[in-house]
């Protein structure tokens, strides 16, 4: 077999290929940190995203009259509501306590998963982090 048409069943030794690996290995966590410091502060973020939604959080209103306990992922767990609460020719004032202990609860629950994230912000990947790395960050159109 000439030099002209190697065999396709050798091995391939990647002459005249750029070098992938490195260019790969730069991104991943070259001397700049790069792609793979980011891509290790969102493994992070979702870690302690996924606790934060595992924990349970409290919203109450009327002074703790109605507590409703949620999971930072804003699943409701119990609603408890004092006793003295309770008027029966009041209902629309217990469904108001209800509703701003559910917001309270979720709000609670909104701060943890804000706490969790660190600051992290995934649209950075695509937006000034991701993007300007491969040389295709936001583009400003409005200047043409």
């Amino acid at each position: 077999m000439s030099d002209q048409h190697p065999d396709p069943d050798a091995a391939d030794d990647g002459a005249g290929l750029p070098d992938l690996g490195g260019l790969v290995g730069g991104l991943l966590g070259g001397a700049g940190g790069g792609l793979g410091d980011l891509l290790a502060q969102a493994q992070e973020a979702m870690s302690a995203s996924r606790a934060a939604a595992e924990a349970e959080v409290e919203g109450s209103a009327g002074g703790g009259a109605v507590r409703i306990r949620i999971t930072g992922a804003g699943e409701p767990l119990a609603v408890r509501i004092d006793p003295t609460a309770v008027d029966p020719t009041d209902v629309e004032g217990l469904e108001d306590l209800v509703l701003a202990a559910l917001r309270d609860a979720h709000a609670s629950a909104a701060r943890l998963q804000e706490q969790a994230m660190g600051g992290f912000d995934p649209s950075a990947m695509l937006g000034g982090g991701l993007g300007s790395m491969l040389g295709s960050g936001p583009h400003d159109d409005d200047d043409e």
